[in-house]
């Protein structure tokens, strides 16, 4: 059976103030009085409302986060680091997950300002910007996920797409891949449009050409990667590589070349891109751009923490390097292997028909 404050108070024969101010640790209570009531506070196994505490501060100590799609491992992998900063400073995390549905994201919104946290990590691309309005008016601080702009009380964390698009592509050119196609994510989102332009700018750059049907959309999950990438490989005349915006769609491009018997990396090459635990498992292990999810988490946790302090300072501009992992789903370009192979028969053959005379050391007699 739970006990009220006031209840503990009547038996110690204090004030529910003199209580609570035990509860807080204030030094303000005599050591007599502050052990006669923590006495029957362990004996009545008493514990705090720490809503009701919390509350009464003004800080609640939990901070919200508001993602697209729980079942994309990028996400669940960084709310669980995100989890490990809050834990360590003695906080606590309320997660929400929109599905993609502006509704969802709207109703998500209200919850964070309904439990009143201390600040929120708006991770869906979703939104609109009259729900980040409401909540910098209810004085909670917001970091955004690549939202390009930021305002009092609002931060911004953007993924250096252009950098890792360049990374990836010149990778590709370095193998001899001069044909390259591209699996975007859900269109209308700005995140997929600031992609898909990235890689467009680096393949200009690497001198790399595409075709407008080796381009085509998915929905950052595996099963969009599988119709979109069934559409690059219906084409009479197919890349020798194809990028991918995530690591899921990536497994779903896998896939389909495999419904068609292709081989990977010999007859096309698939990147990824997030490097969630699950590229390192597949087969083949796939090519991807990695992001330090705990990283990402550390600037989370600053952003907020600053804007949190003063609202009506500017928010912050944060950017997050990829760094590229080369595994076993991309390799030379079909082309440029012939090529290779071509070489090395010609070597081989050479070395068979040299007399040994004319490549050992002089003064070594070979008969």
């Amino acid at each position: 059976m739970s006990v009220s404050m006031r209840e503990i108070a009547k038996l110690a024969g204090v004030s529910s103030a003199t209580v609570s101010r035990v509860l807080n640790g204030s030094a303000l209570v005599s050591e007599e009085t502050t052990r006669r009531i923590q006495q029957i506070l362990d004996e009545l196994h008493f514990v705090p409302n720490s809503s009701a505490i919390h509350l009464k501060r003004g800080k609640s100590h939990t901070y919200g986060i508001v993602i697209p799609d729980l079942t994309n491992p990028f996400f669940t992998e960084l709310v669980k680091s995100f989890e490990e900063l809050l834990v360590a400073n003695n906080q606590e995390l309320l997660i929400a997950n929109t599905d993609l549905q502006l509704t969802r994201a709207q109703r998500s919104v209200h919850r964070m300002l309904m439990r009143r946290v201390d600040g929120v990590a708006l991770l869906a691309s979703e939104y609109e910007t009259a729900s980040l309005e409401s909540l910098v008016k209810n004085r909670i601080p917001v970091v955004t996920a690549d939202h390009y702009r930021i305002s009092p009380g609002l931060s911004d964390i953007i993924v250096d797409f252009a950098g890792g698009m360049d990374q990836v592509v010149a990778h590709l050119r370095s193998l001899g891949h001069t044909r390259v196609g591209y699996i975007g994510g859900t269109k209308g989102l700005a995140t997929s449009k600031v992609r898909s332009e990235s890689f467009l700018n680096a393949i200009r750059k690497h001198g790399v050409s595409t075709r407008k049907s080796w381009i085509t959309e998915g929905n950052y999950r595996v099963a969009g990667g599988v119709v979109a990438m069934g559409k690059i490989l219906s084409q009479p005349d197919r890349p020798s590589a194809v990028v991918t915006v995530n690591d899921l769609t990536a497994i779903g491009a896998l896939r389909a070349a495999r419904e068609r018997h292709l081989r990977i990396p010999e007859d096309i090459s698939i990147t990824g891109w997030d490097d969630i635990e699950m590229s390192d498992i597949v087969s083949p292990p796939l090519t991807t751009l990695r992001i330090s999810l705990r990283q990402y988490a550390g600037m989370m946790m600053e952003a907020l923490q600053a804007t949190g302090e003063d609202l009506t300072q500017p928010g912050r501009q944060f950017t997050v390097p990829t760094t590229l992992i080369v595994r076993q789903s991309t390799g030379p370009a079909p082309a440029a292997a012939k090529e290779q192979q071509t070489r090395e028969k010609k070597r081989a053959r050479k070395a068979e028909t040299t007399p040994l005379s004319t490549i050992l050391p002089a003064g070594i007699d070979v008969n």
